[in-house]
């Protein structure tokens, strides 16, 4: 009886004891995501509890740094007096918004109610960001773990509660997002107010704030340069001599690279000293080759096709993918690698298992394997490239792909946007393309002491295999290979390559003929504006023009912004009127131009230099660059460019009249026309 006593009396302590771990996830579905899978199913105000957790969420930023005010009373005003403002101590506040004030205030009650905390926020930089300025102001004094998963899928939350890690192996991942956002206050605040104060803009009969980013500046930046460069381009004529031998056009080989002739005596002379000539064939070489597919996705490369193909803005491509991740069918998608970590290989079969209904492609590929399997007698697996699969490549998560869960109650956009994804994964086990390439080399046989060659080349598919991927959809064209210029490429280069991707008659060496050589008169043509797509990859490489795969890759390091941060910057120049969308091209408003014309620090506007301020945060995270340091260099550099601005002695147009330019006083600025009845004067 006693007993008994006492075992009910255990199992009243147990069930009403205080022990209880805490998850906070980055978002209410993903919170529900994760409850479900913990069995905590009885739904609370903000938050699931059972089985031991409780899982509540953020949404957005919960917490932010200080406004200047909130620092020094005195900061309140927008005075170069008071400039810089650099804090002494950098402090964290809630958001002031009702719903984010209640939010924060259940997880503050669960944490002091919990004995464990379990990060479960968005699996990156600003996401352990977001989690630990909670942790932080909730005065959080327990134990904090951290989840790290690529996929909200069940089996992949089970796996990653199996690998919880203490938040301690995350801190450099901290220190690089803390000193992101220390940087972009230091320097858009401080930047912002000395361009304002020294360089007034009005709108009307209102003040226009100039507002400096460490990002959005750069990038608006490149717009202007490639407006002016469009405007300032005068096109120059110039003709190509080639020939046409066997229905197939030669093009001449000019004795210099890129040489134009833009002489039309020279271009005559030349023409006529190969007219009424025979055409001889002085080599036939042709080069067997291996096209690769298309690399997978990372979050700047599905934006850059999303884009092209379907007029998708930056801002709306991370949407939607971003609600593919939430549904569970495709994984994390703010990365910036297309590589597969060595330990996705073995899940591969199964993925596709998953979208087997959805993509004929995999029972194609099956084929392909058994007709391999029947050729050589050995069993044949899914192959394993190291284009594919090399986890020395992979940081935080692997490449976009699907999770093999079946694509249920997808919208429109959705779809598409998922059948890029999947088709691209499904292409990267598929056997290489081989092409044949063919050159040939041909000589107009004249009584000169050198004989003027000219060149056609061509190509023949001689296996599909990547290619039938696409090849098996409707109504859909065949990617072009990542490795080429595609959004640059104008009429007249296309033009150029002839027969790039024509199959040659059989020429054979030594052959001649008569042929009918012509001029082609043609214009040199300027750069074409940035679209989303070519500004997504001018700020993945820092304003470098870059066609070729494996370089791009290379200078991820040095890109301006991150994946998930650099639709919202084009977002944002948008919002500010500084940038305008004239059908697919992006172009700077006057606004804009007038913007990038004050902005004479030479940081605040380059690319490049952004972009090595990028590597340092990277570096900060690898544990390769102390946060003290980079904090120092911050607060020198915000030093410097105040100072710069309040020493520029450069006149500028006054905004009242118009006429006068912004003279410099001992106490004040105004307008230069002062005298004359300007009334624009202001103190310094």
């Amino acid at each position: 009886m006693q007993r008994g006593i006492r075992f009910q009396i255990l199992l009243f302590t147990f069930q009403h004891s205080t022990y209880m771990i805490l998850c906070v996830a980055e978002k209410p579905s993903v919170g529900r995501d994760i409850a479900r899978v913990l069995g905590a199913t009885q739904q609370r105000d903000g938050y699931m509890e059972g089985n031991g957790y409780c899982v509540s969420w953020t949404f957005g930023h919960l917490c932010a740094l200080y406004d200047p005010n909130e620092y020094d009373d005195t900061w309140k005003r927008w005075d170069m007096s008071l400039l810089p403002m650099i804090p002494q101590r950098f402090s964290i506040k809630v958001t002031n918004e009702p719903g984010i004030q209640k939010q924060f205030n259940i997880i503050k009650n669960l944490i002091s109610q919990a004995t464990e905390v379990i990060n479960c926020g968005d699996a990156g930089q600003e996401g352990e960001l977001i989690q630990r300025w909670v942790y932080q102001k909730a005065g959080c004094k327990v134990p904090v773990k951290r989840l790290w998963i690529s996929s909200l899928t069940e089996e992949a939350i089970r796996e990653g509660f199996k690998q919880l890690a203490d938040q301690s192996a995350y801190q450099r991942l901290y220190e690089a997002g803390l000193m992101r956002a220390i940087g972009d206050w230091l320097l858009g605040m401080n930047a912002t107010r000395a361009y304002t104060i020294r360089y007034p803009h009005r709108d009307g009969q209102k003040s226009q704030v100039l507002s400096i980013g460490r990002v959005q500046t750069p990038t608006l930046a490149l717009i202007v340069k490639r407006h002016f460069e469009i405007q300032r381009f005068k096109p120059t004529t110039y003709w190509e001599l080639k020939t046409n031998y066997r229905d197939t056009v030669f093009s001449f080989i000019a004795d210099e690279e890129d040489r134009k002739m833009t002489n039309p005596d020279e271009s005559q002379a030349l023409l006529k000293s190969v007219e009424n000539t025979e055409f001889h064939i002085v080599s036939v070489e042709k080069k067997k080759a291996t096209e690769y597919a298309p690399k997978l996705f990372d979050l700047t490369s599905l934006q850059v096709e999303c884009n092209k193909k379907y007029n998708f803005s930056a801002e709306e491509t991370l949407r939607l993918i971003q609600s593919l991740y939430e549904k569970h069918v495709t994984t994390y998608p703010r990365v910036d690698t297309t590589y597969l970590s060595d330990d996705i290989y073995p899940k591969v079969p199964s993925i596709l298992k998953g979208i087997e209904d959805y993509f004929p492609q995999i029972g194609r590929l099956r084929e392909i394997l058994r007709e391999q399997q029947t050729a050589t007698g050995k069993p044949q697996k899914l192959p394993k490239s190291k284009r594919v699969f090399d986890s020395k490549k992979v940081t935080d998560h692997h490449a976009i792909i699907p999770t093999g869960q079946k694509p249920n109650n997808l919208t429109e956009q959705e779809r598409r946007v998922f059948e890029l994804v999947a088709t691209r994964f499904i292409a990267a086990f598929y056997p290489d393309c081989q092409v044949a390439n063919t050159t040939v080399i041909g000589e107009a046989l004249t009584e000169q002491e050198t004989n003027p060659h000219f060149k056609a080349t061509g190509r023949q598919i001689i296996r599909q295999g990547w290619r039938e991927v696409w090849a098996q959809e409707q109504n859909s064209k065949q990617p072009k290979e990542e490795n080429k210029p595609q959004d640059d490429t104008s009429k007249a280069d296309e033009e150029s390559t002839d027969n790039q991707d024509k199959i040659l008659p059989n020429f054979v060496k030594d052959e001649q003929g008569p042929h009918q050589p012509f001029l082609q008169e043609k214009q040199t043509t300027p750069p074409k504006p940035y679209t989303e797509a070519t500004l997504l990859r001018a700020m993945e490489t820092a304003g470098k023009t870059v066609d070729s795969e494996e370089l791009r890759e290379a200078l991820k390091e040095n890109g301006i912004g991150r994946p998930s941060t650099r639709a919202a910057i084009i977002e944002k120049l948008f919002q500010r009127k500084y940038i305008q969308r004239e059908r697919k091209s992006l172009s700077p408003t006057a606004l804009g131009i007038e913007l990038i014309r004050t902005v004479h620090t030479p940081l605040l506007k380059s690319a490049e230099l952004t972009g090595i301020w990028e590597r340092k945060l990277r570096q900060i995270e690898r544990g390769e660059y102390e946060s003290r340091t980079f904090l120092d260099e911050l607060k020198q550099l915000t030093s410097d460019v105040v100072n710069e601005v309040r020493q520029d002695k450069a006149g500028y147009r006054c905004p009242v009249c118009g006429k006068g330019v912004i003279i410099r006083g001992n106490s004040s600025y105004g307008c230069s026309r002062w005298k004359e009845g300007c009334t624009f004067r202001q103190p310094f």
